[in-house]
């Protein structure tokens, strides 16, 4: 395996690893269920307590 081939499987993966770590991500935040969790965590540093 040449140095240009290595670059190029890494280049290809590590896009797909990141895009399917993103859309992760992005669905994890938008998942209806943790809308609670994330307005709590929205309001934690207004609280006076």
């Amino acid at each position: 395996m040449t140095h240009h081939d290595a670059s190029t499987f890494a280049q290809t993966w590590g896009l797909v690893l990141f895009l399917v770590l993103f859309v992760g991500i992005v669905a994890y935040a938008l998942w209806p269920g943790n809308r609670d969790k994330f307005n709590k965590a929205s309001r934690a540093p207004l609280d006076e307590e």
